[in-house]
């Protein structure tokens, strides 16, 4: 076989993924913090990025909140922006640029506009410091009268206690951890569990129940016999099988049962510190008459802008030694600054125009509420706006849309169609809602089984499956049937 060469000519289109490009889509995913965060690191690396504090802006700019409606994203504009500011790898990003324009004629990434008090989110309740378990523990073991080697293994006791306030060493690990004897530490241990809140450092359910049955003083041989053997009839609500069992009268062990039903079995939860993460919406969407305005939220979001600093020295800088480089160099932080505040201003657009297109999609909803939400996906959004899906999916995630009817993330508008009666849709969530009101309703002595609620559902013409019921079911955290009775 010979070995020989040959030219060919071969004429292909591929993406070429720019740093501008690749900066936008970047940008376009992120949720708010993340663009905050990522903008602070970018002002930190390049010297001629500066934000625009407040003071700084003309007082023309302050304007009300129905003047910014028409100011922060024209609508007019919007529908007059071209097919193809959509995100593309057009351009090799090395483009010619005048920066001395730039620098004179380039304002901030946006404008301040006033909101009502009523309209932003309220923080009354995020700024307050929730005592913790053990604090509160340790405040109660240091006014008790204990003696030192108590109050050392009642140290070790509180620390070894879980969210739920339930002990998770046993009494002979933290006698080996002080030295002493296991029966002292039982004894310790009695102590703290008459602390506050009753129940505290139980070991299992049953010793928490009983606990705060001998403090609340409702200690009886019937509760305690539920608690210590009948636990799992209690959990099914299976009082009959109880009474059975103890041979004693249907309505004594509901008296007991509901006793037993107002203790906590996490007396630790009230105290947990779980993470509560705050919803800051991108975009606001209020009614003004018959008719719905978007504004995009700009709070927090630094205004960013060139660095006048940097106009000054490109002016006399050919005088300086090594000038070349230093030109290199500005005019590189100057297209690498210019790219964000542009990818900044593409997101911002692209937000709203998807916003735009969800409020005209969906306007039953924002009219009449959840059950009039209509099967959307994420093709519907793109077809409508001219952009790619993987666009809109960028766009709608770790987004969220203040709304007069709550806050809602982006994604909560896109839902899976169920087939009705006579051809039509119905959105998946429409069906949870209209199940969840259906067990909202029904009356609690005779709860629906999902069989039923299969019935009422094709009466209204939905048409759907008893597991497809019970999967809607465990996904709202609704309990069967069996677990929803109540006999007092």
């Amino acid at each position: 076989m010979a070995f020989e060469l040959k030219q060919n000519l071969k004429l292909s289109q591929q993406l070429v993924m720019t740093p501008q490009l690749q900066q936008a889509i970047k940008l376009l995913q992120l949720s708010r913090l993340e663009l905050v965060d990522m903008i602070s690191q970018e002002m930190e690396e390049n010297p001629l990025l500066e934000e625009i504090v407040s003071e700084e802006y003309p007082e023309e700019v302050n304007v009300s909140e129905r003047d910014v409606i028409d100011t922060v994203i024209d609508r007019e504009e919007i529908k007059t922006i071209e097919r193809t500011e959509e995100i593309t790898g057009e351009g090799d990003g090395k483009e010619e640029f005048d920066w001395n324009n730039y620098l004179e004629d380039y304002g901030p990434t946006g404008v301040r506009y006033d909101r009502k008090d009523d309209e932003t989110p309220t923080w009354d309740n995020m700024l307050m410091v929730k005592a913790q378990l053990a604090d509160h523990l340790m405040w109660q073991l240091k006014l008790s009268r204990f003696s030192d080697s108590e109050m050392k293994v009642g140290e070790q006791i509180i620390g070894n206690l879980d969210n739920n306030g339930y002990l998770v060493a046993s009494v002979e690990e933290i006698a080996a951890q002080e030295v002493v004897d296991s029966s002292f530490v039982e004894n310790v241990l009695k102590k703290i569990q008459e602390f506050d809140p009753p129940g505290i450092a139980a070991r299992d359910i049953k010793e928490c129940l009983l606990i705060q049955a001998r403090i609340l003083g409702v200690l009886s041989p019937l509760v305690e016999m539920i608690i210590t053997e009948h636990l799992k009839d209690l959990e099914t609500k299976n009082y009959a099988n109880i009474s059975r069992k103890l041979k004693v009268p249907l309505s004594d062990v509901l008296q007991a049962v509901i006793i037993i039903s107002n203790m906590d079995p996490k007396p630790g939860g009230i105290y947990n510190q779980e993470r509560i993460d705050t919803i800051i919406p991108d975009v606001y969407v209020f009614k003004t008459g018959d008719e719905y305005k978007i504004i995009l939220n700009d709070d927090g979001l630094p205004k960013l802008r060139i660095s006048n600093f940097y106009k000054e020295i490109m002016s006399g800088i050919s005088t300086y030694p090594d000038a070349e480089n230093s030109k290199k160099y500005i005019r590189e932080r100057m297209q690498s600054a210019t790219w964000l505040i542009k990818s900044i201003q593409q997101r911002h657009r692209t937000i709203y125009k998807v916003t735009e297109s969800i409020l005209k999609l969906q306007r039953d909803f924002f009219d009449y509420g959840i059950t009039y939400l209509k099967p959307l996906v994420l093709r519907d959004i793109a077809d409508d706006v001219e952009m790619h899906e993987s666009t809109i999916s960028r766009v709608v995630t770790n987004k969220y849309m203040h709304t007069p009817r709550g806050i809602f993330e982006l994604k909560y508008f896109f839902s899976s169609r169920i087939q009705k009666t006579g051809g039509d849709t119905v959105a998946s969530k429409s069906v949870k809602e209209e199940i969840r009101k259906i067990v909202t309703t029904e009356d609690p002595k005779k709860p629906l089984s999902d069989s039923d609620i299969v019935k009422l559902l094709n009466n209204s013409g939905v048409s759907i499956a008893r597991r497809t019921v019970a999967k809607y079911r465990e996904m709202m955290c609704i309990l069967p049937s069996s677990k929803r009775k109540k006999y007092f």
